[in-house]
């Protein structure tokens, strides 16, 4: 293996799935978690080796030449997920009852829901977690001080902001100020949200208190 293939923290394998895989092509995956009992990285360089992950930039264009797919692997503490592009390849045999194609059925990761749409790769909260996250803070609008609820908000909508998270976290943050203005008391201000992404180095030391 040439290149490393651990994320560190959940925000560098959101970015390098999204950023650096599917804006390439890398449609198709399966995905998988490590069983307690064995070694993540021998784990990592079987599928490697087995499907060629860490190829050279020449290696894959004479793949992609002869109609051959490229591969790409990530991994996330036990949770990882094997792409790739378009072509011919063991891949396709060998996992052809686990792939699922990412511009149809999204990857589920962490609270998040990231798949591709329109071409453009799309990071979105799930919407199952998106939505028991509003109901939670809609319920709690009218019970909290502005400042308090503010840091609760922050707290719980901690997402990298990809623009269509901003468009969620504002969506739930309109909710909570409808409540709080039926109950006659002062908005949350938008400050709370992060509304813009920094974007992280994915294979860096993780931080001590990333959370699983």
């Amino acid at each position: 293996m040439h290149r490393p293939v651990e994320a560190t923290t959940i925000a560098g394998f959101v970015q390098q799935l999204a950023v650096a895989y599917l804006a390439r092509g890398y449609v198709f995956y399966v995905t998988g978690v490590v069983p307690p009992h064995k070694d993540p990285a021998a784990v990592d360089a079987k599928l490697c080796a087995k499907y060629g992950v860490g190829l050279s930039k020449w290696a894959r264009a004479r793949r992609k030449a002869a109609g051959a797919a490229s591969h790409a692997y990530l991994r996330y503490r036990r949770f990882f997920v094997l792409l790739a592009t378009h072509g011919t390849g063991p891949f396709f045999e060998a996992e052809k009852d686990l792939i699922r194609d990412i511009r149809k059925t999204p990857v589920r990761f962490s609270g998040y829901s990231i798949s591709v749409r329109g071409g453009h790769a799309h990071v979105r909260i799930d919407q199952p977690v998106y939505l028991g996250l509003k109901a939670y803070l809609v319920g709690i609008a009218a019970r909290r001080p502005a400042d308090r609820l503010a840091a609760e908000i922050r707290e719980v909508l901690a997402f990298e902001p990809y623009a269509p998270v901003r468009s969620q976290c504002l969506g739930i943050l309109r909710a909570v100020n409808r409540a709080r203005a039926a109950a006659g008391l002062p908005e949350v201000d938008r400050a709370c949200l992060r509304l813009w992404r920094k974007p992280v180095r994915p294979f860096a030391a993780a931080e001590p208190s990333d959370p699983d």
